[in-house]
């Protein structure tokens, strides 16, 4: 695959990722969605059905905003290697603790789907990237 296809194709993933984490975390931080952990009615429910105490949610919800500023940055920048992978792996790995949190309430498959996305979409744009160098 051509470097410009790649930078293009990782390019498109940030946005995704970030606008994802936008809208989550601010957008919907205080509506229900069908994915939120056993049906809670906003993040702090969710976070509390997961048996996780408040200030954490308050701690993912930084690092995951974080995350989008630093995605939607790195368009700007175009230093993957210091700015944007980090970040995508940072993300790679919240999206694998919340899968681990929808396993642990037990909910259904569906309740999982975005943060099975997100973490598809970070793992593959950290192949993409590593591919350039």
């Amino acid at each position: 695959m051509q470097e410009t296809t790649i930078i293009l194709l990782v390019s498109v993933l940030q946005v995704i990722l970030a606008l994802g984490l936008i809208n989550v975390w601010l957008v919907r931080f205080r509506k229900p969605t069908k994915y939120r952990g056993r049906g809670a009615h906003n993040m702090k429910e969710e976070f509390s059905a997961y048996g996780l105490p408040s200030w954490f949610m308050y701690v993912v919800g930084f690092l995951k905003l974080g995350i989008a500023f630093v995605l939607i940055a790195g368009l700007f920048v175009m230093n993957f290697t210091y700015f944007v992978l980090p970040s995508l792996q940072l993300l790679a790995v919240l999206m694998v603790g919340a899968i681990f949190m929808h396993i642990k309430v037990k909910d259904t498959l569906t309740r999982s789907i975005p943060a099975v996305l997100m973490l598809s979409m970070s793992v593959l744009a950290i192949i993409l990237i590593k591919s350039l160098s």
